[in-house]
């Protein structure tokens, strides 16, 4: 498709506050949307301060079976900038673009909660989609409330931060690429340490010293929540990128406002309804979804904006 992306006036990306560029109107006529890695002539966004790589765990990634240092690998978070934003099919869509690129790929779920809906777990969604190697959850709740709060409520054993670290590098050492998909948002409540205090998804990555992708929702509010996040993320020294948990099928103004923004931080973007798709799809069409950095071969969001829109 070669339709232009339909902005009613020309974008330019500059760098803005809270980590995320300011989009402003202009006059001219400059391409609406940058080629991934960012846009010619514009001040490189803030946030994160480094290169999107995770820190390799010691396993066959880090021992050079696949030296690709561009690559995310090891062990990744996955986080959202709230519920119900995708995090489970994008962690499905990762897995699978890995799994094609060769690599071994685990996903764990360290706190599933509300079981007693009788729904389908995030094992259960990610096996079908992506079928990994290896899919574990540490703790399941009956109650759909946040990990520790559906611990107390079930009178069940909070998850400890230290039991996690233990399983998610022990699979590491046994896969290429584990995927940890949290609960909710950064800050939730996860479990409790040691001393009795809570700890967060943000703390898990502090303690793993692991990368962080952060799915967000495509439209309106989302700039303050991915800003928010990010912020967090960065004061934490926790490299992160984001991923579009649902591109609509028909994007209005501000979903393309917001695309505009967040191109900076981009690294991946699946269409609404990728977690209906009949799982072979699924796992054909994933690369085509995330950027190389994922395993995937989206390499220029100007093109994927005409051909999405």
């Amino acid at each position: 498709m070669t339709a232009d992306v339909p902005h009613p006036r020309p974008l330019l990306i500059r760098s803005g506050g809270h980590g995320l560029p300011t989009v402003t109107a202009e006059r001219r006529e400059p391409d609406p949307l940058p080629s991934h890695g960012g846009s010619p002539g514009t001040e490189a966004p803030p946030v994160p301060p480094k290169e999107p790589q995770a820190t390799p765990a010691p396993g066959p990634q880090a021992r050079g079976a696949r030296p690709d240092l561009g690559e995310w690998h090891g062990i990744v978070l996955v986080t959202g900038t709230d519920t119900e934003v995708g995090k489970t099919v994008a962690t499905a869509a990762v897995a699978a673009a890995a799994q094609q690129a060769g690599l071994r790929v685990a996903v764990i779920k360290p706190g599933q909660t509300g079981t007693a809906t009788g729904a389908p777990t995030d094992a259960d969604v990610i096996t079908r989609l992506a079928g990994p190697e290896t899919v574990r959850t540490l703790a399941e709740y009956p109650e759909p409330l946040a990990p520790l709060a559906a611990a107390k409520v079930a009178d069940l054993p909070p998850l400890d931060l230290f039991d996690v670290v233990d399983a998610v590098r022990a699979e590491a050492d046994k896969h290429d690429l584990v995927l940890v998909e949290g609960a909710g948002g950064l800050l939730v409540p996860m479990g409790l340490r040691p001393s009795g205090e809570p700890w967060t998804f943000a703390d898990l990555a502090t303690t793993l010293g692991s990368g962080m992708l952060v799915v967000a929702r495509a439209g309106l509010g989302t700039l303050n929540h991915t800003a928010l996040t990010l912020e967090a993320l960065n004061r934490r020294g926790v490299t992160a990128k984001v991923i579009l948990g649902a591109w609509p099928h028909e994007p209005e103004l501000v979903h393309w406002a917001n695309l505009g923004e967040l191109v900076p931080h981009l690294v991946g973007a699946l269409p609404s309804g990728a977690g209906s798709m009949d799982p072979g799809v699924f796992r054909r069409s994933a690369p085509g979804w995330l950027t190389p950095a994922l395993h995937g071969v989206l390499d220029n969001w100007r093109v994927w904006a005409e051909e999405a829109g």
